[in-house]
């Protein structure tokens, strides 16, 4: 073979060689080229169906596709985290992970994914505090007088929640040892069913984010107690902490990002979270994020990855000093 035949032929390899890596930064290169689905892993309603809308119908505009949010309630989250973790991992699967997906479940359940190893973090979007309510029709409307009340009808009370690990359960487990109180858990599949049942009067108490328990409060169909945090909240400045109660350690943050299956290209993590921050410092979106209670709290893609685990590491914490473990 002639020296200008056998370059000819190497380049052809090399040419060859190559395609299988050209097509995938193609694809990434024109990305997103077809609907993207979102995955909020719990029934509508709530602040994890609110994030999902809210950013999604924003950030497909943004994009040039329609990002179709599915709802996949389930195990606290386990349904629709799955869901996402078993997903191709090219962009067009991503999940609102929250607090309860990547924060508390981890902490005091066996899952069956691993909460860091088997997702990629792409944007953090927000959070809120959580805030103690019950129905209007209990007589209390302090947290000493719910205290009170639940300890003179010990098992006579019952509270809802998410489901099972999410920290609206987690929370209030963690007032349960805090009071010694005897309160049934009735658990649900989304905070929507449960804020359902106590406007219902079939439970007694909750403790949802603020953010979807705002407009019932507004509406005079639940009473606040106490929010989580070191400061009071602006939009329920009349509401104490459990702090200033003197209940410590009850600081945590329903918080809501974007998460995908493990191993997403860098190019498609770096596109979703620039676009995100974008929207997040847009005027008109901290608005309304803000009206809702929820503050935006944009991230890099790699922060936003140490903020999961740390929470993890604090609620695992928590939930060994306090002895808290579910069993399914």
């Amino acid at each position: 073979m002639r020296p200008n035949q056998r370059r000819a032929l190497l380049k052809r390899i090399g040419a060859a060689a190559l395609l299988p890596l050209a097509r995938p930064l193609f694809a990434q290169a024109g990305y997103p080229g077809k609907p993207i689905k979102l995955i909020a892993p719990v029934q509508p309603g709530g602040g994890v169906d609110l994030v999902a809308r809210t950013i999604g119908d924003r950030l497909g505009r943004v994009l040039g596709q329609p990002i179709v949010v599915d709802n996949q309630s389930g195990g606290g989250g386990v349904v629709g985290s799955l869901a996402t973790a078993r997903a191709a991992p090219d962009g067009y699967t991503l999940m609102v992970g929250y607090v309860g997906t990547h924060g508390t479940n981890p902490a005091v359940r066996k899952l069956p994914y691993d909460a860091v190893k088997d997702f990629t973090p792409i944007a953090m979007v927000g959070g809120t505090p959580n805030i103690l309510v019950v129905p209007p029709a209990l007589p209390v409307s302090t947290l000493r007088e719910f205290i009170a009340y639940a300890k003179a009808n010990p098992g006579k009370l019952s509270y809802g929640s998410s489901g099972p690990g999410t920290l609206t359960h987690l929370a209030m487990e963690q007032l349960k040892v805090a009071s010694d109180l005897d309160i049934v858990h009735v658990p649900y599949r989304g905070i929507g069913p449960a804020i359902t049942d106590i406007l219902g009067g079939q439970t007694q108490a909750l403790f949802p984010g603020l953010a979807a328990a705002l407009p019932h409060i507004k509406a005079g169909k639940m009473k606040p107690l106490a929010v989580t945090g070191l400061h009071r909240h602006r939009l329920m400045p009349e509401v104490p902490t459990f702090e200033e109660l003197g209940y410590k350690g009850f600081d945590g943050v329903q918080w809501y990002g974007i998460v995908g299956p493990a191993n997403l290209p860098a190019p498609i993590v770096k596109r979703l979270n620039d676009e995100i921050n974008a929207l997040l410092e847009n005027p008109e979106l901290r608005e309304r994020l803000s009206g809702e209670a929820l503050e935006p709290m944009p991230m890099t893609p790699a922060a936003f990855g140490q903020y999961i685990r740390d929470d993890i590491a604090r609620w695992t914490k928590l939930a060994k000093e306090r002895n808290i473990a579910i069993v399914d």
